[in-house]
Parts: structure tokens; C-alpha cells; sequence
């Protein structure tokens, strides 16, 4: 099992809205477990689960990069 965070940075325009709308889709992807708004250079910060780091790779880069509103992201994998 690989476990992560996922910090997820938002697009300005529109800003609530942006949120709302990307909370929304990230909550519908399998195996995001967590999700947090927070303050700071992130907006959100979500924990998720992969059987494999390729799986890992594919959600990352595939379904939450592809979300609408979503500028960048960083992967902190857990390691112990």
C-alpha cells in the first residue's frame, strides 16, 4: 500500500467557486482518503492510498491534475 499527500494549489479566478467545485470532484476519486482546506501556499491538502506508486502517478497526474481550477500540485509520499 503507498500512502501520500497530495497538496493541491487553486486557480484565483472565480476563488470560491473554484474550491467548492474542486473539493467536490476530488472527493469523487478512489482512493483519496482525506481532504483538508488549509491556509497557505496550498489549498488544499489531501491524503490518499495506491496499491502501487504507478497507481499513485496515474491519480495524481490524471484525475486530480485534471480537475478544472487546479494549478499545481506536489506529491509527499509517507516513507515511514
Amino acid at each position: 500500500m503507498v500512502e501520500a499527500f497530495v497538496l493541491i494549489r487553486v486557480g484565483s479566478g472565480e476563488a470560491l467557486n473554484f474550491m467548492k467545485t474542486v473539493k467536490e470532484e476530488v472527493c469523487r476519486i478512489k482512493g483519496v482518503k482525506e481532504i483538508f482546506g488549509v491556509f497557505g501556499r496550498y489549498d488544499f491538502v489531501i491524503r490518499v492510498e495506491t496499491k502501487t506508486l504507478e497507481e499513485l502517478g496515474n491519480l495524481v497526474t490524471d484525475k486530480i491534475r485534471g480537475i478544472q481550477g487546479v494549478l499545481t500540485t506536489e506529491t509527499l509520499v509517507i516513507g515511514f
